[in-house]
């Protein structure tokens, strides 16, 4: 068996004060016996609470010639996980020169739980499973749970269906405890989803951590429609949902973009007496941020006995996705006053918030502020926040400047962020050339051909978007269709453009017509540039009318009473002809529209919209 060199403490190891409480504890046990408890005792937090006084012991252990003693060996392994030193441990408990050592399951399980759940490589969790199979050590049920947990981590499925027939094998497929991590793992690993449903499936007994399994299980695929329904059965079967299911269920609402669901789980906390941690209160504020309601976010944010830093950065993103950039300003300045240092996460929050204002020259201050003051070194979200900001306010060369003297090389996004600016400002050579070289990097990326598509149709060059959407074609990538998403009544509603699959599809369509007519009134004009499609004049407009963001809004005219907020999700950046008729919509319907697209929130008032066209 090879195992790595024992890693070196840097540190000085002084016996004295160590050798004083061997000293003292010997003088009540002597013997073997004695020895182990003296051993044991020095272990114990308060007496063995850093490394060198954890090499100390190490020195003891040999002196006392307790190397062997599987007990002293599972309390030392033990005690170093708790200082990050679990390498330190098991170079020295599995060493080359150990031996006939003996190892019980206890010791594996410790040294196994060890890497499982700290920063370690989950690989390593694994191999020490192979070493006490090797060793003839027997698994028991406390074995799999952190076994299962490093599985998850490296998500690997063939893995974990090989871990699942062990399990079959010694027995343990009946323990609560192994059934629910198999659920976490499965649903860890990329097409385990059907996997986990059937473990969960065929538990005779599911407490609340088998729920939140699975509906965590949905909620990372974004199947947020099933984790929604799973935790209704949850309800219904009469199991009390904890604080991690129900922060799990508020990331559902984030993905729906459901602020009454939202609002209905947080009575549900409070009727229900969940336990409001601050990563409840955490999740609360970034449910209701990304929902559309940031003034109920601000107020749990305020009312909040106890904060962290996420509480600071999450109120801080949500304002700036609301277009509320002085606010969101304002706050970061009360960080320090808090006693708190910001860190490299908060300046990305911050540097978003003067993005989506157009607050360029306090971006460019707090920027130089970050890595002046506190230190920090930008990383590539800090740059890609910095040219989403001049792209935004229409300052493209010198994003392109800046992006030229970036230390690090620009990642994808930021490319497509240049290439989103040059195409809105009509720097379409540049968009098209900046396109050419990201296909090259990166060949098999669907969005990079709908960008160069896009260039080409606004430049009118009909045959090489053709050639384009050929190649797409062949290589068999799908443009994303838009869609919209609108809740009504606790209920979902999904449109693309052209919709016709609803039931109240014609009410829908002569309420677009009306819609049309009313706009063109009150002096609307299409922007039919925004059809990338080559049709004459007639066929653009009708086509810019059967957009899923107007067969939402039409919807939602149909179904509310006069005069009450409409709320629509978009999966896409919304376009500029919707951004202008939504305008217009406000002020002839006399509605509050909350849009939230793919960038950001825009709240449409009596013909403004609060992103004054940042966006």
């Amino acid at each position: 068996m090879q195992v790595s060199a024992r890693p070196k403490l840097l540190c000085a190891i002084n016996t004295t004060t160590l050798t004083t409480s061997i000293r003292h504890l010997s003088n009540a046990s002597t013997g073997k016996r004695g020895a182990e408890q003296r051993c044991l005792a020095l272990l114990q937090d308060q007496c063995c609470n850093s490394l060198p006084k954890l090499a100390q012991t190490h020195t003891h252990i040999l002196k006392l010639g307790l190397q062997n003693n599987p007990l002293v060996l599972t309390k030392f392994a033990a005690t170093s996980s708790d200082l990050d030193a679990i390498e330190y441990a098991s170079s020295f408990i599995f060493s080359p020169d150990a031996g006939t050592r003996l190892y019980d399951t206890f010791l594996f399980n410790t040294v196994i739980r060890a890497y499982a759940q700290t920063r370690h490589s989950k690989d390593r969790a694994l191999y020490f499973y192979s070493v006490m199979l090797d060793s003839g050590v027997l698994p028991n049920k406390f074995t799999y749970p952190f076994v299962l947990k490093a599985c998850a981590g490296l998500g690997d499925l063939n893995l974990g269906k090989s871990l699942h027939g062990s399990v079959v094998k010694w027995g343990f497929d009946d323990d609560v405890h192994v059934q629910n991590t198999m659920v976490h793992m499965y649903c860890c690993c990329d097409g385990g989803i059907e996997f986990a449903r059937n473990v969960f499936d065929e538990m005779p007994k599911l407490d609340s951590v088998s729920w939140s399994a699975m509906i965590g299980g949905y909620v990372r695929l974004g199947w947020s429609t099933d984790a929604v329904g799973l935790f209704r059965q949850m309800q219904m079967v009469g199991v009390r949902p904890d604080e991690v299911t129900m922060v799990l269920v508020l990331s559902a609402c984030i993905d729906l973009g459901a602020l009454e669901l939202g609002k209905w789980v947080e009575s549900f906390i409070e009727k229900e007496r969940v336990q409001k941690s601050v990563e409840l209160y955490n999740a609360l504020i970034d449910m209701f941020t990304k929902c559309g309601d940031v003034d109920k976010a601000l107020k749990l944010f305020r009312n909040m006995r106890e904060r962290t830093i996420i509480s600071w950065t999450s109120v801080i993103v949500g304002l700036a996705m609301h277009g509320r950039g002085f606010e969101a300003v304002s706050l970061f300045d009360e960080i320090t006053g808090a006693g708190m240092a910001p860190d490299d996460v908060v300046f990305i929050g911050l540097l978003s918030a003067c993005s989506h204002s157009g607050l360029v020259e306090k971006g460019k201050n707090y920027f130089d502020l970050m890595i002046k003051k506190f230190k920090i070194v930008p990383r590539i979200e800090h740059y890609g926040c910095m040219v989403d900001m001049l792209c935004r306010a229409g300052h493209v060369k010198e994003a392109l400047e800046f992006v030229q003297k970036m230390p690090i090389e620009p990642n994808p996004i930021i490319l497509r962020t240049l290439i989103s600016a040059c195409h809105a400002r009509g720097e379409l050579e540049i968009g098209e050339s900046i396109t050419k070289l990201l296909i090259r990097n990166e060949p098999m990326h669907g969005s990079n051909y709908v960008l160069l598509s896009n260039i080409y149709a606004k430049m009118s060059h009909w045959e090489k978007k053709t050639k384009i959407r050929e190649v797409m074609d062949k290589k068999g990538m799908k443009k994303i269709p838009g869609s919209t998403m609108i809740e009504l009544d606790n209920e979902i509603y999904e449109f693309v453009a052209g919709d016709k699959s609803h039931w109240q599809y014609k009410e829908i369509y002569e309420m677009v017509d009306e819609m049309g007519r009313e706009l063109k009134k009150a002096g609307y004009a299409p922007t039919t540039s925004e059809v990338l499609l080559d049709i004459d004049e007639e066929d653009k407009e009708d086509a810019l009318n059967r957009h899923s963001e107007k067969l939402a809004i039409a919807f939602a005219l149909l179904n509310t009473p006069p005069g009450t907020p409409i709320r629509i999700v978009k999966n896409l950046r919304v376009c500029g002809d919707c951004h202008s008729a939504t305008k217009f919509i406000s002020k002839i319907y006399k509605r509050e529209i909350v849009v939230r697209d793919r960038n950001r929130f825009h709240h449409f008032k009596e013909g403004f919209c609060s992103c004054r066209d940042f966006w």
